[in-house]
C-alpha cells in the first residue's frame, strides 16, 4: 500500500518521503515527532491515549511523562500550534490527544502529483561558510532478518539526532538521507548530492544475544577514513543497547570530526581563513596546553569574534581558553580572566541558547568562584543539551566535588572518560577522579589515580591530591617529597587556604587540610 499525503491548512505531511512541508518549505522535525504527527493525523477520527502513542511511536516502550509532553509540544511547534491555542492538536485531560484540524488526503503517485527523481534529495539548509557538514547513511542490516529492520533504522535515526546536538557542524536530516536506504551508493556521489563534507556509514549485525555495530566516518573529498570502530554488546534490553550504541558512536564521531577539521585548517594560509577557520585554529592552539599556544589560541578566538560577532563558537572558545589559563596556572590576572571567561560564555549563550560548550565553561567558572550548586545546574544543562559531550560531564564532576557530592562526581567523571578516553586533557580528568576518591575517603585509590594522571603530565592538582592522600595513608615522607616538588613549581596553589577555598562544606575543607598539613604545605 502506497503511503498517502495528508494536507491541512498550508501543511503537507508527506509520509513516504517523511517530510513535513509548510508553504512548500521543509520543516525540520525529529523522527519521533514525525511518527507522532503521522499517528495523530491517521487516527484523527478518535482520541488516542498515551498507551496508543507508546505502542505506535515508542514500539511499546513506556517513556517518561516529560518525554511524551516534549514530543507533543514539538509537534505543535512544528505546526505553528501551541498548548494554549490547541488549534490542531488538542489535549483532552485524563483521556488523551486528538488531531482536530480538517484534513484532505492526496495520492502521491497520482499523475497530477509531480515528484523529483528519488535519487535527488531535497537541498540541505545552508551552512555557515566552511562549517563542516555530515550525512548519516542508513545503517545496513547484516543479520538479514527483516524483523530487525526497525532496530537498525532506530540506531540510524538516533545517531542523526545525537549528532545534531553538536553545534559545531551541520547534520543532514533523516528525510534526505533515508532515500539511499537499501541502495549501493558511492560515498562521493552522496556527498555531492547532499552538499556535505563527511559521510558516516555502518552496519548492525544481531545474532542470538549479541549485537555488533561497525561504523566509519569518511572524508568525501579524499575518500579517506577519518575514523572507524567496532562495538560489541550483550543484548539485554534492546532499547538500552540502542541508547548505549548511539551514545558511544556519536561521542566518538563528534571528536573525530572536530580533530579532522582542525587538521585541515592548519594547512590554510591566514589570508584565506574565515571566522570559522580562526575558531578551529584557536582550538588547535588550545589543545597544545602550554602558555604560548594558549595566548595564541585566545588571539584566534578574538579574531574570529571580530570577523563574525554572531559566531557563538568563537565566544565559547574564548571562554574555555581563558578559564584554562587559570586552571593550568598560566600567567595572567586570575580575577580578570575569570570575569571575562564568564562574560564570553554568557555571550555565547545569548547567541545560541543550545550551546553545551558555553554551559560547560560557565559551570567551571561558577564552581571555582564559590557557587558549586550553580555550577551543577550549568553542567547539567550542558549534558542535557548534548549527552555525548564529555566536557559537560567533567564540569559536572568538578562542581559536584566542590559541592560535597563525591559519589555523584565519580559517576560523572567516569562517564566523561568513557565518552572521550583519549582527550588531550585526560590528565586533568584523572586528577578530578582522584579528588572525588579522596573526598570519599578512598585514599589508596585516590593516590593511585593521581599517579596515573602524573604519568601523563605533571599537574599541580594531581600532585596536591597525591601529597594529601599519601599523608592520609601514613606515608608522610613520600607526601612531603611530593609537596616539596609542588611548592618548588612556579604554578599551583602554595597554601592550604588557597587549595581548599572552592570546597563548600567545612568537612571537605578540613579533610584536605589534614592531609596537606601533614605533607608540609603552609596554612596561608
Amino acid at each position: 500500500m502506497v503511503p498517502l499525503n495528508f494536507l491541512f491548512e498550508d501543511h503537507v505531511l508527506d509520509v513516504r518521503r517523511r517530510e513535513l512541508r509548510r508553504g512548500g518549505a521543509v520543516v525540520e522535525v525529529e523522527p519521533q515527532v514525525f511518527d507522532l504527527l503521522v499517528f495523530l493525523v491517521e487516527s484523527r477520527d478518535r482520541v488516542v491515549t498515551k498507551d496508543d502513542l507508546y505502542a505506535a511511536v515508542w514500539r511499546g516502550r513506556i517513556v517518561s511523562e516529560s518525554t511524551l509532553t516534549s514530543r507533543i509540544n514539538a509537534a505543535r511547534n512544528a505546526l505553528g500550534d501551541s498548548g494554549a491555542e490547541q488549534r490542531l492538536i488538542r489535549t483532552l485531560p485524563r483521556k488523551g490527544f486528538r488531531f482536530v484540524g480538517p484534513v484532505s488526503v492526496e495520492d502521491p503517485v497520482a499523475p497530477s502529483v509531480v515528484e523529483p527523481p528519488p535519487s535527488v534529495p531535497s537541498a540541505p539548509p545552508a551552512a555557515p561558510p566552511d562549517r563542516p557538514s555530515i550525512a548519516v547513511l542508513p545503517f545496513g542490516n547484516w543479520g538479514g532478518d527483516d524483523a530487525q529492520e526497525y532496530f537498525v533504522d532506530g540506531i540510524t535515526e538516533d545517531l542523526i539526532t545525537a549528532l545534531s546536538k553538536w553545534r559545531s557542524f551541520l547534520v543532514i536530516a533523516r528525510n534526505s538521507t533515508f532515500i539511499y536506504k537499501g541502495r549501493a551508493v558511492d560515498v562521493r556521489q552522496v556527498a555531492r548530492e547532499l552538499g556535505v563534507r563527511y559521510v558516516l556509514e555502518g552496519s548492525v549485525r544481531r545474532a542470538a544475544n549479541r549485537v555488533r555495530l561497525t561504523a566509519q566516518l569518511i572524508d568525501a573529498a579524499s575518500g579517506a577514513h577519518v575514523w572507524a570502530e567496532r562495538y560489541d554488546r550483550e543484548l539485554a534490553d534492546i532499547f538500552d543497547i540502542q541508547d548505549d550504541l548511539t551514545l558511544s558512536v556519536a561521542a566518538a564521531v563528534g571528536h573525530a570530526l572536530t580533530d579532522s577539521e582542525a587538521d585541515l585548517v592548519r594547512r590554510k594560509r591566514p589570508e584565506d581563513m574565515t571566522a570559522w577557520d580562526h575558531y578551529l585554529r584557536g582550538m588547535w592552539h588550545f589543545y597544545r596546553l602550554n602558555p604560548t599556544d594558549s595566548a595564541q589560541g585566545i588571539a584566534c578566538f578574538r579574531r574570529a569574534n571580530a570577523e563574525d560577532p554572531g559566531l557563538a563558537d568563537a565566544l565559547a572558545g574564548l571562554a574555555r581558553a581563558l578559564f584554562s589559563r587559570i586552571a593550568y596556572g598560566f600567567p595572567g590576572d586570575r580575577d580578570a580572566m575569570m570575569r571575562e571567561a564568564a562574560e564570553a560564555a554568557r555571550g555565547a549563550l545569548a547567541l545560541d541558547s543550545q550551546m553545551a560548550q558555553a554551559c560547560y565553561v560557565l559551570a567551571l567558572v561558577t564552581a571555582h568562584s564559590g557557587d558549586p550548586d550553580a555550577g551543577i545546574d550549568h553542567a547539567r544543562r550542558a549534558v542535557e543539551l548534548n549527552a555525548n559531550f564529555a566536557g559537560g560531564y567533567f564540569a559536572l564532576a568538578v562542581a559536584s566535588s566542590f559541592a560535597g557530592r563525591p559519589r555523584e562526581a565519580l559517576a560523572a567523571i567516569d562517564m566523561a572518560l568513557r565518552l572521550n578516553p583519549h582527550d588531550p586533557q585526560r590528565f586533568a580528568w584523572l586528577a578530578q577522579r582522584a579528588s572525588a576518591l579522596y573526598l570519599d575517603g578512598r585514599y589508596e585509590e585516590a593516590a593511585e589515580t593521581a599517579r596515573r594522571s602524573l604519568a601523563l603530565r605533571w599537574y599541580q592538582t594531581s600532585s596536591r591530591i597525591l601529597a594529601a592522600a599519601l599523608a592520609r595513608l601514613g606515608d608522610v615522607s613520600a607526601a612531603r617529597s611530593v609537596a616539596a616538588e609542588l611548592m618548588a613549581s612556579p604554578i599551583g596553589e602554595k597554601s592550604i587556604a588557597e587549595a581548599v577555598r572552592p570546597f563548600k562544606r567545612e568537612v571537605d575543607r578540613e579533610n584536605y587540610a589534614v592531609g596537606l598539613r601533614a605533607s608540609g604545605m603552609p596554612e596561608g
